[in-house]
């Protein structure tokens, strides 16, 4: 199993989205169902990039730091 970091552009905003899961597919497929769940209309998404991967570990995580994202390095 793996840690997936996901971002999503839409209208210019990069929402950092989280997922586990087996495969990349079944990843990105769980991008779409965790928006749907978050937002009460879902945003019009413009891209998704997969930002990091990391297998499951204990001790493994990811810092979400409001400046490092694809659009702002």
């Amino acid at each position: 199993m793996y840690l997936y970091r996901f971002e999503v552009i839409s209208k210019s905003t990069v929402i950092p989205v989280v997922i586990a899961a087996s495969t990349d597919e079944q990843a990105f497929q769980l991008v779409d169902i965790e928006l749907e769940k978050y937002f009460l209309k879902q945003p019009n998404v413009d891209e998704i990039s997969l930002y990091e991967k990391k297998r499951i570990r204990t001790g493994n995580g990811f810092v979400l730091y409001e400046r490092e994202t694809i659009l702002n390095p």
